[in-house]
């Protein structure tokens, strides 16, 4: 049983430290030691949110993703990263941002619930499906190759007017990134109605528990969504 909690960075620093040991160890195991969703200033950030995948039992963190909120102290990590390819990133972020726009940034799973679609899925869903409670429209998001699908699903799609048809070479010169977009958290016209489903579902219902299907098995998931400090 695995549960998926959101709060606000500033809220739960414990907490906050353990996704960016997991999430650093992780990222070492494939060779990238320099991300612009890795860095610890967001700490202080009193526009991010996180979700956590934990164990209900222990509160070991097993998983996790942040919604930085735009417009705030600091820019979002696709600014920081794209800006060297395209640094027409700072004004497209700064006009959504006058509607209420973020970033879905910083995902991430443990090897120990590997294949159960954590850091894909049910992330993705999950902060979808909390963006009506930041007061949201849109969200960036910055997607590796095996990502995109999951995001389209959710209605993200590819911001074809950044960088070289929305892609860029990032963390390393030997991997693409792309720039994706979901312009309508509201309403999620282009998501697919399956996934359009299920993140109105949690929507409506942030607090429930459900028996979700991963690549090798189902299990259970506990989801603790409702905010308590929000913008």
């Amino acid at each position: 049983m695995i549960r998926l909690r959101a709060f606000r960075a500033i809220d739960e620093l414990e907490t906050c430290q353990k996704f960016v040991e997991g999430h650093i160890k992780i990222l070492k195991v494939f060779g990238i030691t320099m991300i612009t969703s890795a860095k610890v200033e967001w700490f202080n950030d009193p526009n991010t949110y996180v979700i956590v995948a934990e164990t209900p039992d222990s509160n070991r963190v097993l998983g996790g993703a942040r919604v930085q909120i735009g417009g705030g102290k600091y820019p979002l990590p696709i600014e920081d990263a794209v800006k060297a390819h395209d640094d027409s990133i700072h004004d497209v972020v700064n006009e959504y941002s006058k509607h209420g726009t973020a970033e879905l940034c910083g995902l991430w799973n443990s090897r120990e619930i590997a294949g159960m679609g954590i850091g894909s899925t049910f992330l993705t869903r999950t902060a979808v499906a909390i963006a009506p409670q930041l007061k949201l429209n849109s969200m960036f998001a910055l997607c590796a190759a095996y990502t995109i699908g999951m995001a389209e699903r959710a209605g993200f799609q590819i911001a074809t007017f950044l960088g070289n048809n929305g892609t860029f070479y990032y963390p390393k010169e030997d991997l693409v990134a792309t720039a994706m977009l979901l312009k309508d958290v509201d309403i999620l016209s282009t998501a697919h109605p399956d996934e359009k489903a299920e993140i109105l579902s949690l929507r409506e219902n942030p607090k429930q528990t459900k028996t979700e299907e991963g690549r090798r098995s189902s299990f259970e998931l506990i989801y603790d969504l409702e905010i308590h400090n929000r913008p």
